[in-house]
């Protein structure tokens, strides 16, 4: 990956780009932004310019083999009395990398066949880096640490992680990749350069669908409305659209209940919700904060701030009023807090009817 197969994110590029040839890199960088945002594309870009400094270690580069690139992720633990590191998940990772960059964090659960285990860096991560970088470059030049959602390391590791902020190997430089800042450490923000890369543009994620993934120019321009900035979100939708019909019928299945006030068969489809795993179910939650977006915004019958398919459009066309000026704040906040509970690890079946209950009241409220 290098900094002009980045999608969009000029600013950012432009930045680490001057700094990397000047030579006037902080020790510690972390980029912040949300899902899709292209982060973790930025950060082996820049790995690839301060280490492909020959032909060898472009070739290792390549391949993300090179011995002064190190990488860690959430993983999780294949066997609870055995200490877990990221090697142990590396050969997937790196298929990972090299097919698509812009990936989030269903899509390395799949990889790795973790289904609903909750992801973590442990550790053991932190003390097999740290025996890493107590090793002199192979190549005598930068060493690179990547840490994708560093948020994810345990209390021990981001300690472990502060004190190498704090007292930095030579010639290292650490680029963390975060789309939750506000969830690190305070002191841990602080050894770090801040950047923010912001989602992308509508106008860079359609020419990247139809530049690199041969879509025509009308398909690509709905897609790229409709994922808000997010480039993973953009394609999940030209993979796989199976998701968003599950996604969809589930959404118009709690609707038409809370309306009939069908209690039993709400406790039912709170059942189905919490069985998706914690990670579709926090997607799934986006999905319907979007949908309620969408319905409150058809209610201005102004085609330019609309970004539904046609299955959504002929549901709001119904549903549109009961998303009006009188409920819509209530009821993305009670979804930011379902959100926040599921999260938090908090039993998803309560979570999910509670929140239907309180739709039948909201939904009613117009």
């Amino acid at each position: 990956m290098r900094f002009d197969e980045v999608i969009g994110q000029r600013e950012v590029v432009g930045k680490l780009t001057d700094g990397a040839d000047a030579g006037r890199l902080p020790h510690a960088i972390l980029l912040c932004g949300p899902e899709g945002n292209g982060g973790m594309a930025i950060a082996l870009a820049l790995a690839d310019r301060l280490l492909s400094v020959s032909d060898s270690s472009r070739a290792m580069m390549a391949k993300l083999q090179h011995p002064d690139l190190h990488m860690s992720f959430p993983i999780f633990k294949k066997d609870p009395s055995k200490p877990s590191v990221c090697d142990d998940f590396v050969k997937r990772w790196r298929e990972m990398l090299l097919g698509n960059p812009y990936f989030g964090s269903q899509e390395w659960l799949d990889a790795i066949g973790a289904e609903n285990h909750q992801l973590m860096i442990y550790e053991a991560e932190s003390d097999a880096l740290t025996r890493k970088l107590s090793i002199r470059s192979s190549q005598g030049g930068y060493r690179v640490v990547i840490i994708w959602q560093p948020e994810k390391m345990n209390a021990i590791c981001a300690n472990k992680i502060l004190k190498l902020l704090e007292e930095p190997p030579s010639g290292v430089v650490f680029v963390m990749v975060s789309e939750h800042q506000e969830q690190l450490l305070d002191t841990i923000r602080s050894r770090c350069q801040i950047i923010d890369a912001p989602r992308l543009t509508t106008a860079d994620i359609e020419e990247a669908l139809v530049s690199r993934h041969s879509l025509d120019r009308d398909q690509a321009h709905l897609i790229a409305r409709s994922s808000y900035g997010n480039m993973t979100a953009a394609l999940r939708s030209i993979s796989d659209d199976s998701e968003q019909e599950l996604f969809f019928g589930l959404f118009v299945e709690l609707m038409r209940l809370c309306y009939q006030r069908k209690v039993k068969e709400m406790k039912q489809w709170s059942e189905k919700v919490a069985g998706l795993g914690r990670e579709k179910m926090k997607r799934f939650l986006g999905y319907c904060q979007r949908m309620l977006r969408e319905n409150f915004m058809y209610n201005f019958h102004r085609e330019e701030i609309i970004y539904m398919n046609e299955r959504e459009r002929s549901f709001a066309a119904n549903f549109s009023p009961f998303v009006n000026e009188n409920n819509v704040i209530g009821i993305m906040e009670e979804l930011s807090l379902c959100m926040r509970d599921v999260s938090q690890n908090a039993n998803a079946k309560i979570v999910f009817f509670d929140f239907a209950l309180k739709m039948i009241v909201l939904i009613k409220n117009r």
